[in-house]
């Protein structure tokens, strides 16, 4: 095959604070022809993820950084176009790991075949993948829900978020959502099945998810930080648990916000309620993603897991959508479309 014309985007600057434009650069390049033992793919969907805000950082993390002139970071799902490998074929759809460009070549070896006919192949970035299988993890791993317990889940429209409350759902607990925004909050409640759903965009928002969890609250899923998290804290019960898988209030943070120091607060009910916090990582628990597919498989077959997929159209627009993941616009779980789904055709 002729070397191939592929466009990428490439970290420009290692952002302060929010990503802005001038961080990320659009540019074209030549693409190899396949080695001994890889592939060259066409990208359909990439995925966009919180995550990735982390990895524009220098310094010491769970995962090396993207490096200046790197191309950026991302789950991909694409289509093969040459194979110099014998268990890919050309046609074959593939997950992997290739980032924000449209063409890649990749090793076979990391790369996972998809069955169409099993789910649409966008799943595979979302309900059927790593989004999910952080929801799985985290919640039965750490969360360890028990039937009428109360379970409260931040950025729960969001595509970890809503996978964790149906889930908890299906455990038999009681199931409050926190979302920006009362679209999102009619979609959790009445679409998705939460037992509730509290706007932390309203003013009152502590004193309504007070009165949403009149209990207390068992287990909480984090993922926001900020004052979501500061509404949370008082109403955790004794042995509550609360999974960590991230922090976006915090991922723009340049420095320490001047203010009262809440330390000592949050030490404090931690020792005499005999709270567990755990961070995590999905990798934490990769043993278990033949058990998450089943599961997860089978909740969706039989309608107890419902999913959105947020999807924004071209490579030239996965910069700005990032953005806005990370100031919560997006709705469901986002992915930018780079070329037609051959699957739908």
């Amino acid at each position: 095959m002729q070397a191939r014309e592929n466009r990428r985007v490439v970290l420009a600057a290692r952002p302060k604070g929010e990503p802005r434009a001038e961080d990320f650069r659009l540019e074209t390049v030549a693409l190899p022809s396949p080695g001994e033992g890889q592939v060259s793919l066409r990208t359909i969907y990439l995925s966009l993820d919180p995550y990735m805000r982390g990895r524009m950082n220098a310094g010491p993390s769970y995962a090396a950084p993207v490096e200046v002139g790197e191309v950026m970071e991302g789950g991909t799902v694409s289509q093969v176009l040459e194979s110099r490998a014998p268990a890919l074929t050309p046609g074959d759809i593939v997950l992997g790991q290739t980032g924000w460009q449209e063409y890649a070549v990749a090793a076979a070896r990391a790369l996972r075949k998809l069955d169409a006919a099993r789910a649409p192949i966008s799943t595979a970035l979302g309900v059927l993948g790593m989004p999910g299988l952080t929801a799985y993890t985290g919640l039965l791993n750490i969360g360890q829900p028990k039937p009428g317990e109360t379970v409260v889940v931040a950025a729960a429209a969001g595509a970890v978020g809503s996978v964790v409350g149906q889930i908890a759902k299906i455990k038999g607990c009681r199931v409050v959502g926190i979302a920006g925004g009362r679209q999102k909050c009619d979609y959790v409640a009445n679409e998705l099945g939460f037992d509730a759903c509290v706007d932390r965009h309203q003013t009152p928002f502590p004193r309504e998810l007070k009165a949403a969890c009149p209990q207390g609250v068992d287990v909480y899923f984090e993922s926001a930080g900020g004052r979501v998290f500061n509404a949370v804290l008082p109403l955790l019960n004794p042995f509550a648990r609360v999974p960590v898988c991230g922090l976006i209030a915090q991922y723009n943070v340049a420095q320490l916000e001047r203010g009262i120091d809440r330390t000592p607060l949050l030490m404090g009910a931690i020792l005499t309620r005999r709270l567990r916090f755990q961070g995590f990582i999905v990798t934490d628990f990769a043993a278990q993603a033949e058990d998450f597919a089943r599961d997860m498989t089978q909740w969706l077959d039989e309608g107890k897991v419902r999913y959105r997929e947020d999807v924004v159209e071209g490579l030239e627009n996965a910069a700005p959508a990032f953005q806005g993941l990370l100031q919560g616009r997006n709705f469901g779980k986002l992915i930018v479309r780079l070329a037609p789904d051959p699957t739908k055709l």
